[in-house]
């Protein structure tokens, strides 16, 4: 990157969904030299407020950048902004660096990196994983794949996005996307066996609370059953911040991946329908977590913590969010 080593760099954000927008703006917050772009102009604004400037075009984002930071719900949005209309890899002055932060695949980047290499641009994926609070409260786990030395130069930015202890270095180019696919798929798989496990229980009678409580308490607990799905258990949030359409993309790009390996992933596959099918029944705009609605609708519950229940859980995340931060 042109900029001096102990410059801050020149930055550039494409994508202000729910995950990008919450990251360029703490960038913005944090003081860097900051454009940005959208195709929905109504999510420039609050990034515009925090202190970033605002470009009319990816071009037009990318063309002073040190470092080109994209955040797009689809692996053709991705190629679509960096090869094809949105022109950024065109516009990218030579050196500089492109760190994609979607869920995409690494043919894509490959594309880029290739037609790239001559004027020296410099690409790492780095997909993220935290759910849009952890966005909004810059502890999202980065998985990166690309030159060490890359990260090391763009680590500072990542820092300010990111938990800096959940910076993870994970290989060479593509590594980064890999780790993200499976990773999703480990979690929406999660996601289903705890719905089925709970529905089950309630529908035999068990007190919601005691039989999480219990679960937490066993080794099947996860991070999803102890700390993720409370805010559906206690106020029925499916979490919107995600959509179910992008979860569905998600699945769909790790079942191929699985295949073009000639791995066979049954269960992955059952997820994947269970997941279209919430789709197809709530609406693209439906939360990430409303295949718990279809097993809900199927039982005729709702799995809800009580009243007491709800006050010890968030007692128990404000004691844990302390401990984090001490």
């Amino acid at each position: 990157m042109s900029a001096g080593h102990n410059a801050r760099p020149a930055l550039a954000f494409v994508g202000l969904g729910n995950m990008g927008g919450h990251m360029s703006r703490r960038l913005a917050a944090a003081g860097f030299d900051l454009t940005v772009y959208d195709v929905d102009a109504t999510k420039v604004a609050p990034v515009v407020a925090a202190g970033a400037r605002e470009a009319g075009s990816a071009a037009a984002a990318a063309a002073r950048a040190d470092a080109l930071l994209t955040s797009l719900p689809t692996p053709a949005v991705v190629e679509e902004v960096m090869l094809g209309v949105g022109e950024a890899l065109a516009a990218l002055p030579d050196g500089a660096l492109w760190v994609d932060l979607s869920t995409s695949l690494p043919e894509v980047a490959d594309r880029v990196r290739a037609r790239g290499a001559a004027r020296g641009i410099r690409v790492l994926d780095a997909p993220v994983a935290g759910m849009s609070k952890g966005a909004a409260a810059g502890a999202l786990q980065i998985y990166v794949g690309g030159d060490a030395a890359d990260l090391a130069e763009i680590r500072p930015v990542l820092e300010v996005v990111g938990d800096p202890c959940g910076i993870r270095h994970v290989g060479a180019h593509g590594a980064g996307y890999t780790v993200k696919l499976l990773l999703n798929l480990l979690w929406f798989s999660s996601l289903v066996s705890i719905a089925e496990a709970l529905t089950v229980g309630a529908r035999a009678g068990l007190d919601l609370a005691v039989l999480h409580a219990a679960l937490v308490a066993s080794p099947a607990n996860s991070d999803l059953l102890r700390r993720d799905l409370l805010p559906l258990l206690r106020d029925g949030d499916y979490e919107t911040g995600f959509a179910v359409t992008l979860a569905c993309k998600d699945l769909g790009l790790a079942v191929d991946l699985a295949r073009s390996q000639g791995v066979p992933v049954e269960l992955s596959a059952v997820v994947e329908q269970l997941f279209r099918r919430a789709h197809a029944t709530f609406g693209e705009t439906a939360g990430e977590m409303s295949p718990v609605r279809l097993y809900e609708e199927l039982a005729g519950l709702e799995l809800r913590l009580p009243r007491a229940a709800k006050a010890q859980t968030r007692v128990a995340e404000s004691s844990e969010g302390a401990d984090a931060s001490s």
